[in-house]
């Protein structure tokens, strides 16, 4: 087709195979959608499209995503705001007429019957390297491997005693993302040692990462679990930007020395969780001794 519909924060242009949504970065458009910049969406990844009216003298045109076909949907699981819907076009009412002809254009386009659920992603998931702050930690994936750094204000003393952690991608079978506009939000990553039962409590878990107020914002976090959820999925790694940096996985060449002072912080935290009984002398020890090796 080659046409352009554009909408309020989004623009989809209608190509013979695919949408190419393009979404806008004014200050009134969703932080996720300024996160995804733009996404090609196959038409073996849409189950169907709908025109219904929406608020305020709008209708909205939406394209149902396939089921598995997008890493980002089924790592949202459902969670996100219709807001944040990125398969939601939003247009005035006068041009229901328009919207209505590009949504017979694209039906007509699409496979003739119900496909079922995707084998294999079959939209682009967020490109590595990424990381972001939770409240607990920070959060850094490379394309290889994910890697959890706990901040000493947020991260229990369980988290304390197992230290950072480094998890290959081929140590993961998924993700579980709980959104952080909701009570509790995380992101957990499930390994596959069945043997390591996981705590339930994410803020107990050094496999899992906790939002708070202002920590793992919905456009920060989600794309993050995407990629994560997509390279797990494609049984390696995800493809690396040219001259990005790497994550290194636990066993491997340690980088750069860190900053004194935050050895020292952590040091003195270390030192409060010993002084309440939450960590053994032999921890204490062994810990600080792990900490001042990294000066």
């Amino acid at each position: 087709m080659g046409d352009v519909l554009a909408g309020f924060h989004a623009a989809w242009e209608f190509e013979s195979d695919s949408v190419l949504i393009r979404f806008e970065r004014g200050i009134r458009t969703p932080r996720l959608f300024q996160a995804l910049g733009e996404r090609r969406i196959p038409l073996d990844a849409i189950a169907a499209v709908t025109l219904t009216p929406g608020k305020r003298g709008t209708v909205v045109l939406r394209a149902v995503p396939r089921p598995g076909a997008d890493p980002l949907m089924e790592a949202a699981a459902g969670q996100l705001k219709e807001a944040y819907d990125p398969y939601r076009l939003v247009l005035p009412a006068e041009r229901e007429t328009l919207a209505e002809y590009y949504a017979d254009e694209l039906r007509a386009m699409l496979p003739p019957e119900d496909q079922g659920p995707a084998e294999r992603y079959l939209v682009q998931p967020p490109e590595a390297p990424m990381q972001f702050k939770a409240y607990d930690g920070k959060a850094s994936f490379d394309g290889k491997s994910v890697a959890f750094r706990w901040f000493w204000t947020g991260a229990s003393s369980a988290k304390w005693k197992a230290g950072d952690q480094a998890f290959a991608v081929s140590d993961l079978c998924g993700v579980e993302w709980r959104s952080s506009e909701v009570f509790e939000g995380h992101l957990r990553l499930i390994r596959r040692e069945a043997a390591v039962p996981q705590p339930a409590q994410p803020d107990q878990d050094p496999a899992a990462v906790v939002f708070g107020l202002g920590y793992g914002p919905v456009h920060e976090s989600l794309p993050f679990a995407a990629a994560v959820l997509a390279a797990v999925r494609s049984g390696g790694p995800s493809a690396l930007p040219e001259g990005s940096s790497s994550v290194p996985a636990a066993g491997t060449t340690p980088g750069p020395r860190r900053d004194p002072a935050d050895i020292a912080d952590r040091i003195r935290h270390l030192g409060e969780l010993h002084g309440a009984g939450l960590v053994t002398d032999e921890e204490y020890s062994a810990k600080k001794a792990e900490l001042l090796a990294e000066l």
